[in-house]
Protein backbone atom coordinates (compact mmCIF):
# COMPACT_ATOMS: atom_id res chain seq x y z
CA UNK A 1 0.00 0.00 0.00
CA UNK A 2 0.78 3.67 -0.23
CA UNK A 3 0.10 6.12 2.16
CA UNK A 4 1.04 9.90 1.98
CA UNK A 5 0.44 12.94 4.75
CA UNK A 6 -1.24 16.06 3.21
CA UNK A 7 -2.94 19.04 4.50
CA UNK A 8 -6.32 19.10 3.04
CA UNK A 9 -9.16 22.04 3.64
CA UNK A 10 -7.46 23.14 6.52
CA UNK A 11 -6.31 20.04 8.01
CA UNK A 12 -3.35 17.53 8.19
CA UNK A 13 -4.74 13.94 6.57
CA UNK A 14 -2.90 10.75 6.30
CA UNK A 15 -3.64 9.21 3.09
CA UNK A 16 -3.46 6.09 0.63
CA UNK A 17 -3.30 5.99 -2.75
CA UNK A 18 -7.08 4.70 -4.82
CA UNK A 19 -7.21 4.75 -8.18
CA UNK A 20 -4.79 8.40 -9.05
CA UNK A 21 -6.58 10.11 -6.04
CA UNK A 22 -5.99 10.22 -2.58
CA UNK A 23 -8.35 8.32 -0.11
CA UNK A 24 -8.11 10.48 2.73
CA UNK A 25 -8.92 8.98 6.52
CA UNK A 26 -12.23 9.84 6.30
CA UNK A 27 -13.05 8.27 3.20
CA UNK A 28 -12.82 11.07 0.98
CA UNK A 29 -11.50 10.87 -2.39
CA UNK A 30 -9.08 13.70 -3.57
CA UNK A 31 -7.48 14.97 -6.63
CA UNK A 32 -2.93 14.75 -6.19
CA UNK A 33 -3.35 18.67 -7.11
CA UNK A 34 -5.65 19.29 -4.79
CA UNK A 35 -3.15 19.14 -1.47
CA UNK A 36 -0.26 20.26 -0.20
CA UNK A 37 2.01 17.39 -0.06
CA UNK A 38 3.98 16.82 3.80
CA UNK A 39 6.71 14.42 3.83
CA UNK A 40 5.06 10.62 4.18
CA UNK A 41 5.66 8.82 7.29
CA UNK A 42 2.14 7.60 8.45
CA UNK A 43 1.48 5.47 9.85
CA UNK A 44 4.99 5.54 11.49
CA UNK A 45 5.95 8.16 13.94
CA UNK A 46 7.86 11.19 12.83
CA UNK A 47 11.58 10.65 12.57
CA UNK A 48 13.30 10.51 15.99
CA UNK A 49 16.79 10.16 13.60
CA UNK A 50 17.89 10.87 10.30
CA UNK A 51 21.01 8.89 9.02
CA UNK A 52 22.68 10.23 5.64
CA UNK A 53 25.14 7.99 3.43
CA UNK A 54 28.17 9.63 1.85
CA UNK A 55 29.97 8.15 -1.28
CA UNK A 56 27.71 4.59 -1.02
CA UNK A 57 27.88 4.33 -4.64
CA UNK A 58 31.43 3.40 -6.46
CA UNK A 59 30.52 5.04 -9.29
CA UNK A 60 29.71 8.51 -7.36
CA UNK A 61 32.66 8.08 -5.16
CA UNK A 62 34.95 7.65 -8.54
CA UNK A 63 33.26 10.86 -10.19
CA UNK A 64 33.97 12.92 -7.29
CA UNK A 65 37.94 11.59 -7.21
CA UNK A 66 37.31 9.72 -3.76
CA UNK A 67 38.02 6.25 -2.95
CA UNK A 68 34.93 3.97 -1.98
CA UNK A 69 34.87 3.97 1.91
CA UNK A 70 35.51 0.56 3.75
CA UNK A 71 32.94 1.32 6.10
CA UNK A 72 29.62 3.19 5.98
CA UNK A 73 30.23 7.12 5.58
CA UNK A 74 27.56 8.70 7.51
CA UNK A 75 26.09 11.81 8.81
CA UNK A 76 23.32 12.69 11.18
CA UNK A 77 20.35 15.18 9.34
CA UNK A 78 17.82 17.51 11.01
CA UNK A 79 14.02 16.97 10.79
CA UNK A 80 13.84 20.42 9.69
CA UNK A 81 15.38 19.35 6.32
CA UNK A 82 12.34 17.65 5.67
CA UNK A 83 9.42 19.20 3.21
CA UNK A 84 7.23 17.26 0.90
CA UNK A 85 6.18 15.99 -2.61
CA UNK A 86 6.13 19.23 -5.14
CA UNK A 87 7.22 21.20 -2.48
CA UNK A 88 10.45 24.59 -2.99
CA UNK A 89 13.94 23.75 -1.95
CA UNK A 90 15.68 27.41 -1.46
CA UNK A 91 18.82 27.80 -2.86
CA UNK A 92 20.89 30.35 -1.01
CA UNK A 93 21.98 33.36 -2.54
CA UNK A 94 25.96 33.24 -3.64
CA UNK A 95 26.82 29.57 -3.61
CA UNK A 96 28.22 28.22 -7.20
CA UNK A 97 27.18 24.29 -6.86
CA UNK A 98 24.06 22.51 -5.33
CA UNK A 99 23.08 19.34 -6.39
CA UNK A 100 20.36 16.89 -6.29
CA UNK A 101 20.81 13.40 -4.80
CA UNK A 102 18.28 10.90 -5.63
CA UNK A 103 17.95 7.60 -2.52
CA UNK A 104 16.22 5.02 -1.73
CA UNK A 105 14.95 5.87 1.90
CA UNK A 106 14.36 3.59 4.44
CA UNK A 107 11.63 4.01 7.14
CA UNK A 108 12.49 2.19 10.21
CA UNK A 109 9.03 0.23 11.87
CA UNK A 110 10.06 -1.21 15.23
CA UNK A 111 12.72 -0.62 18.00
CA UNK A 112 15.85 -2.46 16.43
CA UNK A 113 18.90 -2.90 18.71
CA UNK A 114 22.08 -5.62 17.39
CA UNK A 115 19.79 -6.47 14.41
CA UNK A 116 21.98 -9.40 12.18
CA UNK A 117 22.02 -8.89 8.33
CA UNK A 118 19.74 -12.41 7.78
CA UNK A 119 16.62 -10.48 9.93
CA UNK A 120 17.12 -6.63 8.89
CA UNK A 121 14.20 -6.70 7.03
CA UNK A 122 11.84 -7.65 9.44
CA UNK A 123 12.60 -4.44 11.07
CA UNK A 124 11.48 -1.87 8.27
CA UNK A 125 8.15 -0.51 8.17
CA UNK A 126 8.64 1.00 4.03
CA UNK A 127 10.29 2.75 1.47
CA UNK A 128 10.20 6.11 -0.05
CA UNK A 129 12.35 8.74 -2.20
CA UNK A 130 14.62 10.92 -0.82
CA UNK A 131 16.24 14.40 -2.35
CA UNK A 132 19.35 15.15 -0.53
CA UNK A 133 20.74 18.13 -1.89
CA UNK A 134 24.14 19.39 -1.32
CA UNK A 135 26.00 22.50 -1.59
CA UNK A 136 29.30 21.67 -2.72
CA UNK A 137 30.80 24.95 -1.87
CA UNK A 138 30.50 24.29 1.76
CA UNK A 139 31.94 20.77 1.30
CA UNK A 140 35.15 20.95 3.68
CA UNK A 141 35.64 17.45 3.59
CA UNK A 142 33.93 14.52 2.19
CA UNK A 143 34.63 12.42 5.04
CA UNK A 144 33.55 15.18 7.81
CA UNK A 145 31.05 16.89 5.73
CA UNK A 146 30.36 20.34 7.14
CA UNK A 147 26.78 21.13 8.51
CA UNK A 148 25.64 23.43 5.66
CA UNK A 149 26.52 21.30 3.02
CA UNK A 150 23.36 18.79 3.73
CA UNK A 151 21.41 19.84 6.97
CA UNK A 152 19.45 23.02 5.55
CA UNK A 153 15.79 24.18 5.90
CA UNK A 154 14.32 22.62 2.98
CA UNK A 155 17.03 20.54 1.98
CA UNK A 156 15.49 17.16 2.06
CA UNK A 157 12.21 16.64 -0.41
CA UNK A 158 10.87 13.48 1.21
CA UNK A 159 8.29 11.30 -1.15
CA UNK A 160 5.53 11.26 -2.58
CA UNK A 161 4.61 8.02 -1.12
CA UNK A 162 5.88 5.75 1.69
CA UNK A 163 5.58 2.03 0.35
CA UNK A 164 4.61 -0.44 2.80
CA UNK A 165 7.55 -2.82 2.73
CA UNK A 166 5.98 -5.80 2.24
CA UNK A 167 5.14 -4.42 -1.20
CA UNK A 168 8.71 -4.07 -2.53
CA UNK A 169 9.90 -7.53 -2.64
CA UNK A 170 13.43 -6.72 -3.39
CA UNK A 171 14.61 -2.90 -2.78
CA UNK A 172 18.27 -3.87 -3.43
CA UNK A 173 17.08 -4.01 -7.10
CA UNK A 174 15.67 -1.02 -8.22
CA UNK A 175 16.43 1.88 -10.78
CA UNK A 176 16.55 5.27 -9.99
CA UNK A 177 16.73 8.36 -12.36
CA UNK A 178 16.52 12.04 -11.74
CA UNK A 179 15.51 14.47 -14.38
CA UNK A 180 15.79 18.36 -14.38
CA UNK A 181 13.35 20.19 -16.52
CA UNK A 182 12.86 17.17 -18.55
CA UNK A 183 15.95 16.14 -19.09
CA UNK A 184 17.65 12.87 -18.03
CA UNK A 185 20.40 13.75 -15.54
CA UNK A 186 21.48 10.67 -13.76
CA UNK A 187 20.64 7.39 -13.74
CA UNK A 188 21.41 4.35 -11.68
CA UNK A 189 20.38 1.18 -9.68
CA UNK A 190 20.43 0.29 -5.89
CA UNK A 191 22.11 -3.40 -6.66
CA UNK A 192 25.09 -0.84 -7.06
CA UNK A 193 25.48 0.59 -3.46
CA UNK A 194 28.83 -0.19 -1.79
CA UNK A 195 26.47 -1.05 1.37
CA UNK A 196 23.18 -2.55 1.03
CA UNK A 197 20.71 -2.26 2.79
CA UNK A 198 20.71 -4.85 5.51
CA UNK A 199 24.24 -4.69 5.79
CA UNK A 200 23.28 -1.01 7.21
CA UNK A 201 20.99 -1.97 9.53
CA UNK A 202 23.21 -4.63 11.17
CA UNK A 203 26.43 -2.07 11.03
CA UNK A 204 24.00 1.03 12.42
CA UNK A 205 21.96 -1.53 15.54
CA UNK A 206 25.44 -2.77 16.13
CA UNK A 207 25.98 0.06 18.24
CA UNK A 208 22.58 2.16 18.42
CA UNK A 209 19.24 1.96 18.80
CA UNK A 210 17.21 2.49 16.02
CA UNK A 211 13.52 3.66 16.86
CA UNK A 212 10.01 3.42 14.45
CA UNK A 213 10.41 6.45 12.04
CA UNK A 214 13.95 6.23 11.83
CA UNK A 215 15.42 7.08 8.55
CA UNK A 216 18.24 5.69 6.66
CA UNK A 217 19.05 7.68 3.28
CA UNK A 218 21.37 5.34 1.18
CA UNK A 219 23.22 7.64 -1.02
CA UNK A 220 23.01 8.37 -4.73
CA UNK A 221 24.87 7.21 -8.04
CA UNK A 222 26.54 9.29 -10.13
CA UNK A 223 25.04 11.92 -12.26
CA UNK A 224 24.57 15.25 -10.34
CA UNK A 225 24.70 18.35 -11.76
CA UNK A 226 24.30 22.11 -10.33
CA UNK A 227 20.65 23.09 -10.00
CA UNK A 228 19.72 27.11 -10.74
CA UNK A 229 16.20 29.00 -9.04
CA UNK A 230 13.16 27.71 -11.05
CA UNK A 231 14.94 24.09 -11.99
CA UNK A 232 11.96 21.51 -11.78
CA UNK A 233 13.99 18.44 -10.66
CA UNK A 234 12.19 14.82 -10.04
CA UNK A 235 13.89 12.11 -8.28
CA UNK A 236 12.49 8.68 -9.16
CA UNK A 237 12.68 4.97 -7.64
CA UNK A 238 11.02 2.03 -9.46
CA UNK A 239 8.21 0.92 -7.58
CA UNK A 240 8.62 3.78 -4.74
CA UNK A 241 7.50 6.66 -7.05
CA UNK A 242 8.52 10.14 -8.59
CA UNK A 243 9.05 13.06 -5.95
CA UNK A 244 8.66 16.45 -7.76
CA UNK A 245 10.77 19.76 -6.28
CA UNK A 246 11.50 22.99 -7.56
CA UNK A 247 14.26 25.34 -6.57
CA UNK A 248 13.84 28.76 -5.53
CA UNK A 249 15.95 31.56 -5.02
CA UNK A 250 16.45 32.62 -1.10
CA UNK A 251 14.11 35.67 -0.16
Amino acid sequence: MKHACVAYDRAIHQATEHDGQLRLGDGRLVAFDAVRWLPPLAPVPRPRTILALGLNYADHAKELAFKAPEEPLVFIKGESSLIGHRDHTVRPAGVEFMHYECELAVVIGQTARKVQRANAYDVIAGYTVANDYAIRDYLENWYRPNLRVKNRDTGTPLGPWLVDAADVPNPMNLALQTTVNGRLTQSGHTRDMIFDVPCLIEYFSSFMTLKPGDLILTGTPDGVVDCQPGDVVVTEIEGIGALINTIAAAP
